[in-house]
């Protein structure tokens, strides 16, 4: 309740301050929207999670690398927001910014030993993080979708928090719900916000984080399908948009995949297939619902249980990625 009330009450003193020192998304060839809109909604998140966690501090304590991870990445996305910054710089403080969080101790334990164990983990676990903020970055393409996945993927993983008796982390979590929530409205009416890319990018990298410090399962192979099929659709949408630029010959390398901006993600394929933007979230939002209760019934299953959750996830974004690219070949065909 607190996270809600800190976020929504704290939504109109932000959009007046964006507007007064002009801190606005304005429209473009590779935007959706029409007209200049402010931004800073991402702080509101920011704010409502805070708040709540403020009269548990115990939580704060015990989550701190992450939430001080989280925190330098929404600083960074402000900044960005503020003063354009080049995708390259962005990409080397997020990397290094994962390596703090993996140097105060959250990182993945599944490399068996050998001389390069450390190593290997503190790459994969920042590759994890980068990863996972960028793809919330991308989603955020439509009203409502980045905020709104969010939830939901917050939801399912409460959810397995709260059968597991992984209360801390869940009421992280629910806090971090009641801000988007109250997010929301503001986000589809017609004097809207937008979260920013420090609202996006703060959003991925605390999933990023929960996805990580959660205690899914007993089973090392479960542990780490679940936060792969909860985070099943923003994962689905950096691969298949790579997938699709590299096929197209968009991008060549790291650095103009890094700074390609396009309206080629998931849900612009969504619209260009006939669905108005309001649609193209919903189906999303069941998507996502979806593979989340997929993983809330594997964890508490065993290791091929586990890996029928992602060939399960697998085959249902792969459906949807062939119909996608069928759908646009016709549209072009008939274009």
């Amino acid at each position: 309740i607190i996270s809600f009330l800190a976020a929504f009450l704290s939504l109109p003193l932000l959009r007046s301050l964006a507007v007064r020192l002009n801190i606005l998304d304005f429209p473009g060839k590779r935007k959706m929207h029409k007209i200049a809109t402010p931004l800073l909604g991402g702080a509101a998140l920011y704010i409502g999670l805070i708040a709540g966690l403020f009269f548990n501090t115990s939580n704060v304590l015990l989550f701190l690398p992450v939430i001080s991870g989280a925190t330098l990445v929404f600083i960074l996305g402000m900044i960005n927001d503020l003063t354009p910054l080049s995708a390259r710089f962005r990409f080397l403080w997020q990397f290094l910014i994962a390596l703090i969080v993996v140097h105060m101790g959250v990182h993945v334990d599944f490399v068996p030993k050998c001389y390069w164990k450390d190593i290997l983990e503190a790459l994969i676990t920042a590759v994890w993080f980068v990863g996972i903020t960028n793809a919330y970055n991308y989603l955020d393409g439509l009203d409502g979708l980045a905020a709104g996945s969010a939830a939901i993927n917050l939801l399912c993983f409460s959810a397995i928090l709260y059968l597991t008796g992984q209360y801390s982390l869940g009421l992280l979590a629910i806090s971090l719900i009641a801000s988007c929530v109250a997010f929301l409205p503001y986000n589809f009416q017609k004097r809207k916000m937008f979260l920013g890319e420090a609202g996006s990018t703060f959003l991925g990298f605390i999933l990023a984080g929960i996805g990580l410090v959660g205690n899914w399962a007993g089973d090392s192979v479960v542990k780490l399908s679940i936060p792969i099929v909860v985070l099943g659709v923003p994962i689905f949408d950096m691969v298949f948009t790579t997938v699709m630029r590299i096929k197209e010959g968009k991008v060549r390398n790291l650095i103009e995949w890094l700074q390609y901006g396009g309206k080629d993600h998931f849900h612009h394929y969504l619209v260009d297939l006939g669905l108005n933007p309001v649609g193209s979230v919903l189906f999303i939002y069941c998507v996502t619902l979806s593979l989340g209760i997929s993983a809330i019934v594997i964890s508490n299953g065993a290791a091929m249980e586990g890996l029928l959750g992602i060939v399960q996830a697998s085959i249902i974004l792969g459906m949807i990625g062939i119909l996608i690219v069928v759908g646009k070949k016709r549209r072009n065909r008939a274009g």
